[in-house]
């Protein structure tokens, strides 16, 4: 085939007639279909004089799309979800998303650039403002707010931030309401040791009746070890009649000297050790056996030095046996068991058990005892003279279930 002569060359043949009419129309035709490809590339723009003479023309390229759009919109949001942010082209370099009067949610990029998503999900009742930029230097901006809480639920800590306790306190969160999705409430509790201490969370009854979930090492812990707990539960739903957590929690303390309080319920004595040596050796009398007035057995922590405080046995179901004020009140569980100073009964210390279900000493030794012990240590209490072993919830019991029971009670597995 011959190659069809240029137009440019077509110009320049003298001719000497009148040029062929098909020749004509072939020219405007094919300038109306260039002239419509600049306008469909170049939004209109008119080519460049270097371009045409070329042949082809210059064209200059769409701008960025910079959109974004965000997994959660408008003014009730649902609340718990990760916040998901997608650039409609490019790579996003950077995303802030903060909460109206709160911390910002730090999130990561996707390995293409497309999309960020947050590391903590959306609380409930919040604002959130959505500032984004791509690597080009392109931005964009969203906003939404989730839907508030219909039931907010709450917890109580133990024990008190910056404190120091002994060798056998658990970390121990009792919450207001029932706790329905117990893991994904314990994937947000972060507890860190200052020496690797190995431990786990486990799920049990509060002797209130209400949900419990308490960390304790595998032994006890280490004298020196500090302890942090980072309860990043805002956002958290608990589950069915449980209710939203609208804030984190935080609690940080250290263990102190390594104490251990023995109870002998046999040999009606009690001994205060240190570092494994024996500082108090004294004689007591604790519950009377063979009937609710008993004392527990196996190890109970001291729970709170409460002083000086008024018992009456109504509270704790003995009738109207006693109504007294007691000096020197150690309390060990909520069921009412206390070490304390118990003058009146003198004539049983060292010899018997004759009480209400508590260990009592003398006003010198209950004392002594008070100035030196501290809370969280264990009493390792032990027997026969018993009405029984010291539950998981009444206080801290936890020591008395196996490790391996201990790690199943775990949410987490």
């Amino acid at each position: 085939m011959i190659p069809a002569t240029p137009v440019s060359v077509r110009r320049r043949i003298r001719r000497t007639g009148p040029p062929a009419r098909p020749a004509r129309l072939t020219l405007i035709a094919g300038t109306a279909v260039l002239g419509a490809a600049l306008t469909a590339c170049s939004g209109g723009a008119a080519a460049s004089g270097r371009a045409a003479g070329a042949g082809h023309t210059a064209a200059s390229s769409p701008a960025p799309d910079t959109r974004i759009s965000v997994n959660l919109r408008g003014t009730a949001a649902t609340a718990g979800k990760p916040v998901t942010v997608t650039l409609a082209a490019g790579k996003l370099r950077r995303v802030t998303v903060s909460a109206d009067g709160g911390d910002a949610l730090t999130g990561r990029i996707s390995t293409d650039g497309r999309t960020w998503t947050s590391a903590r999900v959306a609380a409930p009742g919040t604002a959130y403002r959505v500032e984004a930029q791509d690597t080009r230097g392109g931005s964009d901006s969203a906003g939404f707010t989730t839907a508030a809480a219909d039931r907010v639920n709450k917890l109580t800590l133990a024990p008190g931030k910056n404190t120091t306790v002994g060798i056998a306190q658990p970390l121990s969160i009792v919450f207001d309401n029932p706790v329905k999705d117990r893991a994904a409430v314990e994937k947000a509790l972060k507890v860190s040791t200052s020496n690797d201490t190995e431990g786990s969370w486990g799920w049990l009854r509060d002797h209130s009746g209400r949900d419990r979930v308490d960390w304790r090492p595998r032994e006890y812990w280490k004298s020196g070890t500090r302890i942090t707990l980072d309860a990043d539960l805002n956002g958290i739903d608990s589950g069915p009649s449980g209710g939203w957590f609208v804030r984190d929690y935080a609690t940080t303390f250290t263990i102190g000297s390594s104490q251990v309080v023995k109870v002998d319920l046999d040999r009606h004595r009690l001994a205060l050790k240190r570092d494994g040596r024996t500082v108090m050796d004294v004689p007591m009398s604790a519950g009377t056996p063979g009937g609710d007035k008993a004392s527990w057995r196996g190890t109970a922590v001291l729970m709170a030095k409460e002083g000086t405080i008024n018992m009456r046995s109504e509270t704790v179901g003995l009738g109207h046996t006693y109504d007294k004020m007691v000096d020197y009140s150690m309390r060990l569980t909520w069921s009412g068991m206390y070490a304390h100073a118990a003058p009146w009964n003198a004539a049983y210390f060292g010899v018997a058990n004759h009480s209400s279900g508590c260990v009592g000493m003398s006003d010198a030794d209950a004392a002594s005892l008070y100035r030196q012990a501290h809370v969280g240590d264990p009493f390792e209490i032990t027997g026969a003279d018993a009405k029984g072993t010291v539950a998981e919830g009444n206080g801290y019991g936890a020591w008395n279930v196996s490790w391996t029971d201990w790690k199943s009670r775990s949410a987490l597995g």
